[in-house]
């Protein structure tokens, strides 16, 4: 006995489109069986007294999308396990987001069940014609209900279809707007093709989800677009900017740059970047961080004209070293908490560079520091190296001793007047202060930044009050400055 399923497609709208052979099928089948009644042809299978069964009340027994199609494709193999063959009717294309035809291609050959499709007539079919458009000049078909904004190509045309409700239009608006202007042009299509019921309509696109209408047969159509306002928030236009200031027709500055030539402009944008943080200034990070991923463009271009790796393959490591330090995330370790993550990550490095051969290259345990760090900082990444192979202090009371100890070596240093002992004094002294704020978790770098800031800070106001007394640093003395500077600092 043949066991098989055999899937038709009722095309995009009336039963115009409908296929002779689908239809032929339709009127011979056994047992059949529709995905929704909600379809222009059902009217035609009434008419002409054709039996089916319909599947939406398995919509409302389901909350989610995926459960419903899971549903539907379990009973048809069920239903094609008694014998009988069984005739399975979907809108538009049964290879065109059809989600049940391929859970049923999937499964029907390991349950023993013979698939067979027809073809009809897809709602792209429509959309082609209707709204006017070439897919050769590049074309995507995406998914309302899983759209992410990273699925979208401003210039390539985009269809989405399975709008269903203003909800799912809201959705797609949100979506959208990661990449499009709020007032960007784009059409919603209702029932294409169907005659007396095709709506075609232009909105901007903070107004798609106050357009009426959305059902079974809606979609919407994002027009390719080579506006600035669009390409310039792309990763690929940024990409596409350097190469051309690169390039022989590009800027003269940009070509005659090297690696060692911005290196500090490398340098200079980080601190800048920095200090926007520090300053909580969210327009000035978003200046100071362009200015960032610039130099990592720059050098990442430079060698991609030599032929060694772009800045797609530096984004590929990176996002490999992402997923692999991050077992607790895109594994199947656990994390309860962010010490238990930083370890998950140290590990993981630890076994990375295993793998890839680094830490061979290492002779000593203090290796891969860079050279260039500012000192406080290199301090702190010596110290907790040291510290991971056991060469550290148990607690805090012997490391603030040891500051005590420093301080008086260096004040005996002051006293012999040797210029030199005493600036080595002094960086032991600073050493010492590092390892101590290992202790107390606090970041040498950071803590200093900020006293840096306090000083400015109060330093300004003894300043303002010279102004307002109309005084200049010459007609003052240290007893009113300090008295300035503690009224700073109660304020």
């Amino acid at each position: 006995m043949t066991h098989s399923i055999t899937v038709v497609g009722l095309g995009s709208g009336d039963s115009d489109q409908l296929t002779l052979g689908v239809w032929r099928r339709l009127q011979s089948a056994e047992r059949l069986y529709v995905r929704t009644e909600h379809h222009p042809v059902m009217a035609l299978l009434r008419e002409e007294n054709l039996a089916f069964t319909s599947f939406d009340g398995v919509y409302e027994q389901h909350a989610t999308f995926p459960e419903v199609y899971e549903a539907i494709a379990q009973q048809l193999i069920d239903e094609a396990s008694t014998g009988e063959s069984v005739l399975y009717a979907v809108p538009g294309h049964p290879m065109v987001a059809e989600r049940t035809v391929q859970l049923l291609r999937e499964r029907c050959l390991q349950a023993g069940i013979t698939l067979e499709i027809l073809g009809g007539e897809s709602f792209l079919d429509q959309a082609f014609v209707r709204l006017g458009f070439d897919p050769i000049e590049g074309f995507a078909l995406l998914d309302a209900a899983e759209l992410q904004a990273s699925q979208l190509q401003p210039r390539v045309h985009t269809l989405i279809g399975q709008v269903y409700d203003a909800f799912t239009a809201s959705d797609v608006k949100l979506a959208l707007m990661e990449r499009y202007p709020d007032d960007f042009e784009v059409v919603v299509g209702h029932a294409l093709g169907v005659a007396g019921e095709e709506t075609i309509v232009k909105v901007p696109l903070y107004e798609l989800d106050r357009t009426e209408g959305f059902g079974n047969l809606s979609l919407i159509w994002v027009p390719r677009t080579e506006q600035a306002a669009v390409l310039n928030r792309s990763f690929d236009r940024l990409h596409e900017i350097v190469a051309i200031l690169r390039s022989p027709e590009g800027c003269p500055w940009d070509r005659e740059q090297t690696h060692q030539s911005i290196r500090k402009n490398f340098i200079e944008e980080l601190y800048e970047a920095l200090e926007a943080i520090d300053n909580d200034d969210p327009d000035g990070m978003r200046e100071e961080f362009g200015d960032v991923v610039l130099q990592v463009m720059l050098h990442s271009q430079m060698e991609e004209e030599n032929g060694a790796f772009s800045v797609y393959d530096v984004i590929e490591s990176l996002n490999e070293k992402l997923i692999f330090r991050h077992p607790h995330v895109f594994g199947d370790r656990d994390a309860n908490d962010a010490d238990e993550a930083l370890g998950n990550w140290e590990q993981m490095k630890a076994e990375e560079k295993k793998r890839n051969g680094s830490d061979q290259s290492r002779k000593s345990q203090l290796d891969g520091i860079p050279a260039d760090l500012p000192a406080l900082m290199k301090a702190y990444a010596l110290q907790k190296k040291a510290a991971k192979v056991g060469f550290d202090w148990d607690e805090l009371g012997p490391v603030l001793s040891k500051v005590e100890e420093e301080l008086a070596e260096l004040r005996e240093a002051v006293g012999t007047g040797d210029a030199e002992e005493q600036a080595g004094e002094l960086g032991d002294l600073l050493f010492a202060v590092v390892n101590a704020s290992r202790f107390i978790k606090a970041d040498p770098e950071e803590a200093l930044s900020r006293t840096n800031a306090k000083f400015k800070k109060r330093f300004s106001y003894i300043e303002e009050q010279l102004r307002i007394n109309g005084k200049s640093f010459d007609q003052t003395d240290l007893t009113e400055m300090d008295r300035w500077w503690e009224e700073a600092k109660r304020q």
